[in-house]
């Protein structure tokens, strides 16, 4: 068995254990990178924000590459899973909440 497929495995409600654990892994250790080309731009995100916003971003992602995974198919099935829309639409608030405007840098 491949090593993914059995990190796979472990599931929680039907969802992977190690993708999320991964996903927000990932976005943490690239926060300081976003933060820092966001900045360039006049955008002035948070670290904390990244985090908040890994299961949005993750979801839009998705959709876009035409990947659908569970999560994002559970989200955009318009017959249920309330809880789960409720919690990353909480998220994506979360993530946008204490972003500002800064200078742009040269």
């Amino acid at each position: 068995m491949e090593t993914i497929t059995y990190l796979r495995q472990f599931r929680v409600t039907g969802y992977a254990v190690f993708d999320f654990g991964a996903a927000f892994l990932g976005m943490f250790l690239l926060s300081p990178v976003l933060s820092k080309l966001f900045r360039k731009i006049g955008l002035e995100i948070p670290g904390i924000n990244w985090l908040y916003l890994t299961l949005p971003i993750g979801i839009a992602a998705h959709l876009i590459s035409g990947e659908i995974t569970p999560l994002t198919k559970n989200f955009i099935n318009p017959h249920g899973y309330y809880i789960l829309k409720i919690t990353i639409t909480g998220l994506l608030f979360l993530g946008l909440r204490n972003i500002k405007r800064g200078h742009k840098k040269q």
